[in-house]
């Protein structure tokens, strides 16, 4: 199941995200999962970051991960929104560029790669993420 919280006045396709995210856990084969999935703003973005990880900026994507492994809660993925409008570091991933609706769920699928255990505190790792993710959207159509 799929909870999602937008505190922003971005128009989400809640349905179309719903179906991704379903079959993103049918994918990886997770047959009990829930995940919540919040929208913010830079205000918002940049006080989590600073608090959980110490950096005073805004990011595109936070991913907390339940800790205890026992439920079906698997965690939460935080987009930023405003910074997806800014975003130039995926450019270079894609031809022609994506528009605005794939990054959103790019960045979706790059949180819950998070959740299931993905890091990508090296570049090695963060190139890794981007193709599974890049290499997931693809098998789907209609999310680009």
């Amino acid at each position: 199941m799929l909870e999602i919280n937008n505190k922003t006045k971005q128009r989400i396709a809640k349905k179309k995200t719903k179906e991704l995210v379903e079959a993103f856990f049918v994918f990886y084969q997770r047959k009990d999962w829930n995940v919540s999935l919040a929208i913010v703003g830079d205000r918002t973005m940049r006080r989590l970051n600073k608090k959980y990880r110490h950096q005073d900026k805004t990011t595109d994507v936070l991913s907390f991960r339940e800790k205890k492994l026992d439920g079906d809660y698997l965690g939460e993925v935080i987009i930023n929104v405003e910074e997806l409008k800014r975003k130039s570091r995926y450019q270079t991933l894609f031809s022609p560029v994506p528009s605005q609706q794939y990054l959103f769920y790019f960045i979706l699928v790059h949180g819950l790669l998070h959740l299931l255990g993905h890091d990508d505190k090296t570049e090695k790792d963060w190139q890794k993420m981007l193709q599974l993710g890049k290499a997931f959207l693809d098998n789907f159509s209609g999310y680009n």
